[in-house]
């Protein structure tokens, strides 16, 4: 799921996923961290599930996958579309 907030100039992004689906560590990776698996690890949070948060710039779009253990990549069902094999959003 992606969560939105638009702030002056630029679009907060919040990556949203369950917190045990899928089991162990998960990254967005994506064209805005030049598809670093370090750069946005997924935290858990008290309600069951795990985030990311990413600043884009306003009126954007952009290319991501999730990234899990054993080098399992997955798309957002969520997303705006898709391009080739990742998600899109668009801010």
């Amino acid at each position: 799921m992606l969560e939105r907030k638009q702030l002056k100039g630029r679009t907060q992004v919040t990556f949203v996923l369950p917190e045990d689906t899928p089991r162990g560590p998960v990254s967005v990776v994506g064209d805005f961290n030049h598809w670093n698996p370090a750069a946005h690890p997924l935290r858990p949070q008290g309600d069951g599930t795990r985030i990311a948060t990413v600043a884009l710039p306003a009126h954007s779009a952009h290319s991501f996958r999730y990234l899990a253990a054993g080098d399992y990549w997955f798309n957002d069902e969520k997303a705006d579309g898709r391009e080739g094999p990742n998600s899109r959003i668009h801010t």
